[in-house]
């Protein structure tokens, strides 16, 4: 069988942007803040993560504190780890990120492992948001929104140049 043609939906330069876009939403969203929680879900949702705190630190003054979250994609409902005790972002606000939100499996089982905490803020950040929803989990900020079919895939790439591909 023929393996599809890749179509380039954002290329490394269209990335930037939306990454600088969600930082200033994200700033907006939390101007009061002295700190918030950038907690990335591992491996791009981590990457992204770390774009989002760089570019939040050149237009803000806010404290951003980043955290790994170790979430198994293929068993979901083993237990999930982060980077960092959840006394440090305990009343806090948080923004769980990850690259691409498809079916919101990945995200809500993020979202329940953060709720066991009592905190002040909870958003989410996603690059793509395909629209594909198992479960009622959305993204409060998102790079770009794709009418995808569930047999075609959206890959992120953050190597240089960073690209998200359609497949």
């Amino acid at each position: 069988m023929k393996k599809p043609e890749a179509t380039l939906i954002l290329n490394d330069h269209q990335i930037q942007q939306k990454i600088r876009r969600i930082a200033y939403q994200i700033y907006e969203n939390n101007i009061d803040e002295k700190e918030i929680i950038i907690a990335g879900i591992a491996k791009n949702g981590f990457i992204l993560a770390e774009k989002l705190k760089t570019s939040l630190e050149t237009i803000s003054p806010i404290k951003i504190i980043l955290c790994e979250v170790l979430v198994d994609k293929k068993n979901p409902l083993s237990p999930i780890t982060t980077s960092i005790s959840p006394t440090v972002y305990q009343d806090k606000s948080i923004v769980l990120v990850d690259d691409v939100l498809n079916s919101g499996t990945t995200l809500i089982y993020g979202v329940k492992h953060f709720l066991d905490v009592p905190l002040k803020k909870f958003q989410t950040a996603v690059l793509v948001d395909r629209s594909h929803k198992k479960y009622p989990v959305k993204a409060d900020f998102k790079g770009i929104s794709l009418s995808t079919s569930l047999s075609e895939m959206v890959e992120v790439s953050f190597k240089n140049p960073n690209q998200v591909i359609l497949q």
